[in-house]
């Protein structure tokens, strides 16, 4: 199970307030972009959103934080739980945050060009979206449809690569197999019923000896009625 940070932007506004870290390492560790970071620490994002310490919680330790102070090119790490949750199972579409979601129809796109094999459900739970939307986007009717770039949301941080694979493997599994091409094998029910070729040259070579023999006998019977004609002379 992946270790994830618990309220990223409330552990944000915290480090923002009492720690010296930097933007990049806040923003690094709490999964943020470094201007947002920037916007929590000038008050203009994050208002009124109380700052929770990652210490208490026990997701990060005083001696990682002084760590990363020393050094602006350390990247501070979550400490590991010291309980193990059950990871619960998604259902229905996959939430995106609000920062990604103007990328979701540029990464319907790409799914609809590129995993044409996808059902607009497996989409959905992909990137977390509606039915609608990669409707409008699949016959162009979408109403940025002029200025939509396909982009994969694996690099959009849209969903992962493994659950991309995944549903592209059920979509594979469950496509009918495609009709077969070029010359094929005959089925063995008519290739029984065919003589093998020795069998076939062996029934010739007979005919064509039992015809030399009816020949043969013919000329005897022939020479034989002669021979008495001359007798009787």
């Amino acid at each position: 199970m992946t270790n994830t940070l618990l309220m990223p932007k409330a552990t944000a506004v915290w480090l923002v307030d009492n720690t010296a870290l930097s933007f990049d390492q806040i923003a690094q560790f709490c999964s943020l972009h470094p201007l947002e970071v920037k916007a929590i620490a000038d008050g203009e994002a994050a208002q009124g959103i109380k700052g929770m310490d990652p210490v208490m919680t026990g997701q990060l330790t005083r001696e990682e934080i002084k760590r990363g102070e020393q050094d602006t090119n350390y990247k501070i790490k979550l400490s590991e739980p010291k309980v193990r949750v059950p990871e619960t199972k998604r259902r229905g579409a996959r939430y995106t945050p609000l920062s990604k979601r103007q990328d979701r129809p540029n990464a319907i796109l790409w799914l609809v060009r590129n995993h044409p094999e996808l059902k607009d459900a497996a989409i959905s739970r992909l990137v977390g979206t509606t039915k609608s939307t990669i409707e409008q986007i699949r016959e162009r009717r979408h109403w940025n449809a002029a200025n939509l770039q396909p982009m994969d949301p694996v690099t959009l941080g849209l969903c992962s690569q493994i659950d991309l694979d995944i549903e592209v493997q059920r979509a594979s599994a469950n496509r009918p197999a495609g009709a077969p091409v070029g010359d094929t094998l005959l089925p063995a029910s008519l290739t029984e019923r065919l003589p093998a070729e020795d069998e076939t040259a062996k029934v010739r070579k007979e005919d064509e000896e039992l015809d030399a023999n009816a020949v043969f006998a013919k000329l005897s019977a022939l020479k034989s009625n002669k021979s008495d004609e001359d007798e009787e002379e």
